[in-house]
């Protein structure tokens, strides 16, 4: 599977992850990776588990996440 990104751009280069809120395949050069405390429901705020999780997204949801 390539870079959705980059298949965008007129290139073609393979992709190693999806982004978890579009779904898009990105590459390592897009590939956008943050932590997050895993928390439930039923204890808002309550962090359930001291390791964070991993969460990765592309470009365009990072910024739309991070846009005011």
């Amino acid at each position: 599977m390539n870079c959705y990104e980059c298949v965008q751009s007129g290139r073609a280069s393979e992709a190693v992850a999806v982004c978890r809120m579009c779904g898009a395949a990105v590459c390592t050069e897009h590939v956008r990776t943050e932590t997050a405390q895993v928390r439930v429901a039923a204890h808002p705020g309550k962090v359930i588990h001291d390791q964070p999780a991993r969460r990765l997204t592309c470009p365009v949801c990072r910024a739309a996440e991070e846009s005011p």
